[in-house]
């Protein structure tokens, strides 16, 4: 037992006595202390200057511990003998708040828990999600809670926390930051560093997240197809990137940062997709279009640009000037993909199907693309109502008849 434990278990006892002041700390050097005789390890510790203290004394740990209980002029004998009499029974239970304390100690902090945490799941992560992740580490979940264990961290102070990054990072940093903490305190229970069940994130729900309905009709898609017949003169391989998303359903990074080395033939070997190495089946609009293309070493970017000496690695700045040309206003550049997986939905194509042209790896993440453009429900509601007023007209007929 510490000197600063067994004080709080004095400051308890003491607490219990209705009149007790402990007054300033004694001074001067000890002249005699009295131990009584009732009580082994209670006495009155008398100083030079005439003032007297009482005091308890016991060995606990293995080591003997020693401390002032007040001023002898303020608390009277028979109150420090029953807080002394409390304070050597507790300790002789075993109740010793110092064990708990150096248990504690060994369970990290936040802080060093996430460095722990960093270290193991970084090697996972691909370079760019990575370095997503270290962003959001250093905007919001490095000393997040500072100076708590790992293991006292609860529910009321993760929603504050994400109440707080949901206002400064936005609704999206917000889930992503959440996630990863989940992820950290599910990984605290593996290495039993927190209880089994104790995620203080089971039961907090994420930002909603925006519905991506958008699309493009086959209206849109022709006013696209204009624009990009005429940018393919100036501009060919920005221009060929979004003819291949369109054709192919890719994500952007898929086709920018595409090498030779996994074109083969009619399909994309990609070496390292968002959901790891994945095939994606190219059709012949899209073979003819890499065709086109002067195909160099192995592992050389497809879309070199022989004038800047360069690869094309982003069409942000050309997919603006398109989409405004096309009256396309706030269209996306991953709105292409949704159109890819929309219009496959709308030829009804299985969600099996579309997901593994898009490479998905849950159905779940293929189940948000399975939504029609309004015109064909629109048809197929006209066609049903159609039918349905047919018959009703049959009926109608032959009831005018009878009657």
């Amino acid at each position: 037992m510490t000197r600063v434990s067994l004080a709080r278990i004095i400051a308890d006892e003491l607490a219990t006595l209705r009149r007790f002041d402990p007054g300033a700390r004694p001074g001067g050097r000890p002249r005699r202390v009295v131990w009584s005789e009732k009580l082994p390890g209670f006495g009155v510790r008398y100083y030079a200057s005439g003032r007297s203290t009482y005091i308890v004394q016991s060995l606990m740990n293995g080591v003997t511990r020693t401390i002032t209980l007040g001023n002898a002029n303020v608390l009277s004998k028979s109150q420090a003998l029953t807080v002394a009499r409390r304070i050597l029974l507790r300790a002789q239970v075993g109740e010793d708040p110092a064990t708990k304390r150096k248990e504690t100690r060994k369970v990290p902090t936040y802080d060093d828990f996430l460095t722990m945490y960093w270290k193991q799941a970084a090697a996972k992560w691909k370079p760019s999600t990575l370095a997503t992740h270290n962003a959001y580490r250093r905007k919001h979940l490095d000393h997040a809670f500072f100076g708590m264990f790992i293991d006292e961290i609860e529910q009321a102070h993760v929603l504050t926390w994400f109440n707080k990054v949901s206002v400064n990072g936005g609704p999206g940093a917000g889930n992503r930051c959440f996630e990863i903490l989940r992820s950290m305190f599910n990984h605290a229970e593996r290495w039993g560093m927190r209880p089994e069940g104790s995620n203080p994130c089971a039961y907090i729900r994420p930002n909603k997240r925006r519905k991506c309905e958008r699309f493009l009709s086959n209206q849109e898609i022709g006013r696209l197809g204009e624009v990009l017949s005429q940018k393919i003169r100036t501009q060919p391989l920005h221009t060929m990137i979004v003819y291949l998303l369109l054709l192919t359903g890719c994500r952007s990074s898929e086709i920018t940062d595409l090498n030779w080395s996994e074109v083969k033939g009619g399909r994309l070997l990609l070496h390292d997709s968002k959901t790891g190495p994945r095939t994606v089946w190219l059709g012949n609009e899209a073979q003819t279009l890499l065709a086109s293309l002067e195909r160099r070493g192995s592992s050389d970017p497809v879309f070199w640009n022989k004038l800047t000496r360069r690869p094309v690695r982003s069409i942000r700045e050309f997919w603006k000037d398109v989409k405004a040309e096309a009256n396309l206003p706030g269209v996306r550049v991953h709105d292409l993909r949704h159109s890819f997986a929309s219009h496959a939905a709308a030829r009804s194509e299985t969600l099996p199907m579309i997901g593994k042209l898009l490479g998905h790896a849950r159905l779940q993440t293929t189940s948000r693309y399975a939504h029609l453009d309004d015109g064909p429900v629109l048809d197929a509601a006209e066609r049903i109502g159609e039918l349905i007023a047919d018959a009703m007209g049959d009926v109608r007929s032959r009831q005018q008849s009878s009657a």
